[in-house]
């Protein structure tokens, strides 16, 4: 029996525990119900939310960005797909038109999300902060177990042949913004084009919180991922989706795997936020517990990635380093970062990040020994660990009003 079909007999398992406990929140909720504001009838009901939350199926979250605000006018938005493959597409968040009359012209953005457990809503409030200055698009990677085995592999080279041909389709004066992991492919697709002389390669790119070399400031994760090695890797945690999933008898590496390790990290607040969820439901402090049901319905919701794209991630990015080596190919190619000249370079990084050390992202201006002083920037924001860097509050007020001025800075176009 694999992994994955241990994993959907656990949830069968509990299916008929957590209807109970659904049916049972519902009677002990229930208007009609004359004990419903004791203080037994409020314990034994946050009970069984707890409960239901956290054995619950999350499908994939929606952004949920309706509107936003221009220059103090409110601005509707639609999403709509502008690019699109088997393993991923473009989403546009297209602002209506008509609000935005008299309104200078703003840079695009291309916001690369993280192809490593989560989906792209991750980044939502990465999103919601840059669409009153930016014309906002953003990488949806697909789920591997809903791509069908028919539609080949989907691997490291892969992923930056997806970037390359993204930032071309989106034409020219485009930034590229990147979000943890893709912080390496980004900083390839980069390279290649600056080195092809590319009339499309994006005017700047912003990398945060990303391994470029994670032999600076190694965290545990790189700690792990060193020591065992990819062997390791591919025997105990690489398994094959079952029947009746679209991407049947695909390998991959599951999402509720990743989502176990970053739970394991950092389990005792994990825990504890559990503890206080259920302490407001009982007080009836209604808006911490939305607060709490937001973030988790977000961070439990997790997707799977081919086999081969995690194992020459461990291997390549984690285990031999080849990028600060000069080590790294790309279809037989050696990636150059010296080569970049023409798209400026910004890293972003936090000072309590427990996942990309700090020094890890800064390592990419050694690397891009070709570019001038003044189209370069480092920011090392205090006080955040990874999360941070790209959500909330110092990512909305102190982080990205400096990677739009960076934006500004470099956004001249090209003759």
């Amino acid at each position: 029996m694999t992994l994955y079909q241990l994993y959907e007999m656990n949830h069968a398992a509990v299916a008929p525990f957590r209807g109970a406990a659904e049916l049972g929140l519902w009677a002990l909720r229930h208007p009609l119900n004359p004990f419903a504001g004791t203080i037994g009838a409020k314990t034994m009901a946050a009970a069984f939310d707890v409960f239901e939350s956290v054995t619950r199926r999350y499908g994939k979250p929606k952004f949920g960005l309706a509107e936003t605000t221009v220059e103090g006018r409110a601005v509707p938005i639609v999403e709509r797909t502008v690019w699109k493959k088997p393993f991923g597409r473009i989403v546009h968040f297209e602002r209506e038109a008509s609000a935005l009359k008299g309104v200078k012209a703003q840079p695009k953005l291309l916001i690369v999300a993280p192809l490593s457990g989560h989906y792209a809503t991750l980044l939502r409030g990465t999103v919601e902060a840059m669409l009153p200055h930016n014309e906002v698009y953003i990488t949806d990677w697909a789920d591997a177990r809903t791509v069908p085995l028919s539609e080949g592999r989907f691997d490291l080279e892969d992923y930056v042949d997806y970037l390359i041909e993204m930032m071309r389709a989106l034409g020219p004066d485009l930034h590229v913004l990147a979000v943890c992991q893709p912080s390496v492919p980004v900083f390839v697709a980069v390279s290649l084009m600056n080195e092809d002389k590319d009339p499309l390669a994006p005017r700047s790119m912003t990398l945060m919180g990303g391994p470029i070399d994670t032999r600076e400031s190694p965290t545990e994760v790189n700690r792990l991922a060193t020591e065992r090695g990819t062997e390791w890797y591919e025997r105990h945690v690489i398994t094959t989706v079952p029947f009746p999933h679209k991407g049947v008898m695909r390998r991959v590496y599951p999402g509720f795997v990743q989502l176990s390790g970053f739970m394991a990290m950092n389990l005792d607040k994990h825990v504890d936020a559990h503890w206080s969820y259920f302490d407001h439901m009982v007080e009836g402090d209604g808006e911490s517990a939305e607060k709490h049901r937001e973030f988790y319905d977000e961070y439990l919701s997790v997707m799977d990635m081919t086999a081969e794209f995690y194992l020459q991630t461990v291997d390549l990015v984690f285990v031999r380093h080849a990028l600060p080596k000069g080590e790294l190919t790309h279809r037989g190619r050696t990636v150059d970062p010296a080569a970049i000249t023409r798209t400026a370079l910004m890293t972003v990084e936090g000072e309590k990040d427990d996942i990309s050390g700090v020094g890890q992202t800064k390592a990419a201006h050694k690397l891009a020994a070709g570019l001038p002083a003044s189209m370069r920037e480092h920011w090392e924001q205090p006080g955040v660990g990874h999360y941070g860097v790209f959500n909330g509050s110092r990512w909305r007020d102190e982080i990205a009003p400096r990677v739009r001025a960076f934006m500004a800075k470099h956004g001249a176009k090209r003759a």
